[in-house]
């Protein structure tokens, strides 16, 4: 069976306007999907999607929070009133604290867990309606490493990182049976602000280029009808967060 592209899909991509998002966004766009460019700030989400229609690629823009369903919720309908559906979301959005454990705030606990973990959740819940609706529907999850193993001062983090791991695998479990896809994407140390605000000495040789992500999640979204990448693990050649 051929495989399934991504041209003239609807695809909504959280935390969208900077880094990795912004890659995915610009990579699908340039695929031929109409990318709906999310992120909490809304200008960093024009901005993004102002470059991806000057490259003569399409895109809109859409200020969503995704701590706060009543945002998730009017976001989505916004974007499928005005594209007329809804066939993939990408739940990006993302957000860490390093902090011994001692140290951490509830407020930022908190904060973290609702952003990386509940985000995705209220994201999918309002997006399912729509997504039955479409031929080709897909869930795409962006995890971590930090799903598959822990480093001292990141609790926050590998509690919401293993936690949208487990949530990828049954949403998969569950949404099979509705022709919806579900893929879980572990990335690797990316040269991006996420990690280069924080870790500003992190060699840039150790690092991949957010690019080469956004690529894997192209690659997840073309497979066959009756197939899904249900998890998929990306590293840099010198990762050094994994074996």
């Amino acid at each position: 069976m051929n495989a399934t592209g991504v041209e003239e899909r609807i695809v909504l991509v959280t935390g969208a306007g900077r880094g990795l998002g912004a890659a995915i966004s610009k990579t699908l766009a340039a695929a031929g999907a109409r990318v709906v460019v999310a992120d909490v700030r809304r200008q960093a989400a024009a901005d993004v999607a102002e470059g991806i229609c000057q490259a003569g690629w399409r895109a809109s823009p859409l200020a969503l929070d995704v701590t706060d369903p009543a945002s998730v919720g009017a976001g989505i309908e916004a974007a499928v009133s005005q594209h007329g559906g809804l066939d993939a979301v990408v739940n990006n959005a993302g957000v860490d604290v390093t902090c011994p454990a001692a140290e951490l705030a509830i407020e930022d606990w908190e904060r973290v867990l609702k952003t990386n973990l509940s985000g995705p959740f209220y994201v999918c819940k309002a997006a399912l309606a729509h997504l039955q609706r479409s031929r080709a529907p897909h869930v795409v999850n962006i995890v971590s490493t930090a799903a598959k193993r822990a480093w001292p001062n990141a609790c926050a983090y590998h509690a919401s990182k293993y936690g949208l791991l487990g949530l990828s695998h049954a949403l998969h479990a569950e949404l099979r049976a509705y022709g919806i896809k579900v893929t879980a994407i572990l990335a690797g140390g990316m040269r991006t602000p996420f990690l280069l605000d924080r870790f500003p000495d992190i060699p840039l040789e150790n690092l991949q280029e957010p690019e080469n992500v956004a690529e894997a999640v192209r690659f997840a979204l073309t497979q066959p009808a009756n197939t899904v990448v249900a998890e998929l693990m990306v590293l840099p050649m010198k990762e050094t967060s994994w074996p």
